[in-house]
């Protein structure tokens, strides 16, 4: 017997709560992945505090899932965590993408951010973080702190989930 994915909603008068994945034709899973988009891009619009990292985590993945190049890009952020624009700003190949600092720091100036939040996706579907990835983040850390930008987190995404380099102790 196959195992069927039911969404975990707790409140049982939600009209998802019993929705089950294998109920849906393809067309209506893009559809509810494009409405699951919408719904938390409306915590990531200008303006709004970011409501918790896992909707963040959860957008980015949503955002990247069907990518099939490296994308890199930066939520940037107020002094409060409030959003001002998320950009992608660098786009590669199959398995990596040229990132520059100077670029990165142009663009937080124009946005007139105060903080960072680092992304970028592995089209193989691991979010296992590279050296130089790892590499990468510390030299934009460093870049960014020269304008009093501060990078909170980095997260690699991935089919299979999404990894912070915050969580890992490697900003």
């Amino acid at each position: 017997m196959q195992k069927q994915n039911v969404i975990p909603i707790n409140n049982a008068e939600n009209r998802f709560a019993r929705i089950q994945v294998t109920d849906l034709s393809s067309s209506e899973q893009a559809s509810l992945i494009q409405l699951a988009v919408a719904a938390l891009e409306q915590q990531h619009l200008p303006g709004q505090k970011l409501s918790s990292p896992d909707a963040t985590r959860d957008y980015l993945r949503l955002l990247l899932a069907k990518r099939r190049n490296e994308v890199f890009g930066i939520l940037f952020l107020d002094n409060r965590h409030r959003v001002l624009c998320l950009e992608e700003l660098f786009q590669g190949t199959l398995d990596g993408a040229s990132v520059y600092p100077r670029v990165v720091v142009q663009r937080a100036l124009a946005c007139n951010a105060g903080a960072a939040i680092l992304y970028h996706n592995h089209p193989s579907g691991l979010p296992e973080p590279s050296r130089a990835d790892e590499a990468i983040t510390g030299k934009l850390a460093d870049a960014l702190k020269l304008v009093d930008v501060r990078v909170l987190d980095h997260i690699v995404v991935g089919s299979e989930g999404t990894v912070s380099l915050a969580e890992r102790g490697l900003l």
